[in-house]
């Protein structure tokens, strides 16, 4: 909105012109999430603990002390990023830009099923919301409607392709099987964001930082002159991203202050899966999925270890782990609730140095 608007008063207040610049817009998008996070916060933990007094909010498959810790804690925090990020990006991104409506579509399609899987857990006597299956499948068409407005009605010139960070000017032509590969992006980095968000902060930080190094490659992917200089691809309109990265940060940020141990919301499936597809649509446009699974390491670690526990134990009887995900594994082991949080948080900071490594690599 605030592109929009300086565009028609610029002639008579040339000051407007600072509205153009995409740094500009990111900074205040960041801080006008953060903002929204905070007003918006104790009026929204205050009515997610009066629908939720009573009911369990809290796994109870979990290790005895995180039950004891963690129980009444209300949950669908995600409702505050979302609503947050969502009205931080409209007004500093420019709204013209198809790839923000993707981008917010597809978050807020994967936050609506994250909504009502966390409804049916707090309200259905079996406590387990959707199951697998039916997740899944609305996941998938949510983002099969992605890759038909890429495909069909926007001029989108890297379709079917996936870059490699350590080759310059190389693209692998994936054909047929680039859809089968989006879906693995947007619904994986989605549930993996979902299966490590088990701690106070556990889940958050790694997201924020994932999101500010998707709005850095965003905006280099955007400039012609800095892409060129780096050999990236260039993406028309790319840039833009940036902004809703940013705003994405200030989110997080701001939800963070209240999901910081001890926690007094968590974020829930609306949080993370929707969070955790707008990383992975983002990676697609800026066709740096290979960097985001380097970045994001940290889910996939997680992800890994939930399905090495599945296989291991339904092949050989045998667990690997205490407990899955990982993080919950050295709970068991006694470790520190803030031990795991903060060493994991150092990982991700690993992770993400690693991936930003590559930008200059090629």
């Amino acid at each position: 909105m605030f592109y929009y608007l300086s565009s028609l008063f610029v002639q008579d207040f040339t000051f407007l012109n600072i509205f153009k610049y995409l740094t500009f817009r990111s900074g205040g998008a960041l801080l006008t999430s953060l903002i929204f996070s905070f007003l918006f916060a104790p009026s929204i933990i205050s009515w997610l603990k009066k629908n939720q007094s009573r009911k369990k909010t809290v796994r109870e498959d979990l290790p005895n002390k995180h039950l004891i810790k963690k129980r009444g804690t209300p949950t669908m925090g995600g409702i505050l990023i979302l609503i947050s990020f969502v009205l931080s990006t409209l007004l500093w991104a420019d709204t013209s830009n198809y790839f923000i409506w993707l981008v917010l579509s597809v978050t807020f399609g994967f936050g609506a099923i994250g909504f009502i899987d966390d409804y049916f857990k707090l309200t259905s006597k079996d406590k387990k919301g959707l199951k697998a299956g039916t997740k899944l499948i609305f996941q998938f068409l949510i983002t099969s409607i992605m890759l038909f407005f890429l495909y069909n009605l926007f001029e989108y010139q890297f379709i079917n392709t996936l870059a490699f960070p350590f080759f310059k000017n190389y693209l692998f032509d994936l054909g047929v099987l680039f859809p089968i590969f989006a879906f693995l992006v947007i619904i994986g980095t989605s549930n993996g964001v979902n299966l490590t968000d088990g701690l106070d902060g556990l889940a958050i930080v790694p997201v924020i930082i994932t999101a500010t190094c998707l709005a850095l490659i965003a905006y280099l992917a955007g400039h012609k002159i800095f892409s060129e200089y780096l050999n990236l691809f260039y993406i028309s309109g790319a840039g833009e991203l940036a902004v809703l990265s940013s705003s994405l940060v200030g989110a997080c940020l701001g939800f963070l202050w209240f999901n910081a141990h001890p926690a007094k919301i968590f974020m829930g499936d609306t949080g993370s899966l929707s969070i955790g597809a707008a990383l992975g649509s983002i990676s697609i446009i800026i066709k740096h999925e290979i960097v985001l699974f380097i970045i994001g390491f940290l889910f996939v670690i997680e992800t890994m270890s939930v399905i090495l526990q599945v296989s291991s134990f339904k092949l050989f009887g045998k667990r690997l782990f205490l407990m899955s995900p990982l993080h919950h594994h050295f709970e068991k082991k006694g470790w520190h609730e803030n031990t795991i949080v903060i060493r994991f948080w150092i990982l991700s900071i690993i992770f993400a140095l690693i991936g930003l490594a590559t930008l200059k690599v090629r």
